[in-house]
């Protein structure tokens, strides 16, 4: 009649919580090398760059540039669009004004959430 393999005898058992038990104590010392991470930064140190430049003040300079940036490109569409409707009949628009004028419409959004954020 075969043993069946569910069985496990009294000394197998010591032997395995032997093993398991060796087994924990060969890791306790190499858990204990492991460095603890390092502490959070504190809540009222702003964050910095690697340069040493504030991180606020640089998304704030980015965004100016950026802002300026748009502006004088919504500029130079509204020019464009005066221009062309100027030159046409006055009930007649062209698709490349249209086009353009949802050009400045996105940029007018995007100058404007620029300026929300901060």
């Amino acid at each position: 009649m075969p043993i069946p393999t569910s069985f496990i005898t009294v000394q197998s058992s010591k032997r395995l919580l032997a093993a398991l038990l060796s087994a924990l104590l060969l890791a306790l010392p190499v858990a204990a090398q492991i460095e603890p991470p390092p502490p959070p930064p504190r809540a009222d140190e702003p964050k910095r760059l690697p340069d040493g430049r504030l991180w606020s003040e640089a998304v704030l300079k980015a965004n100016y540039e950026a802002n300026l940036k748009d502006l004088e490109r919504m500029r130079k569409i509204l020019e464009a669009v005066q221009k062309e409707l100027d030159e046409s009949k006055g009930h007649v628009l062209s698709i490349k004004a249209l086009k353009d004028l949802e050009e400045l419409e996105r940029l007018s959004r995007r100058v404007r959430d620029r300026m929300r954020q901060h």
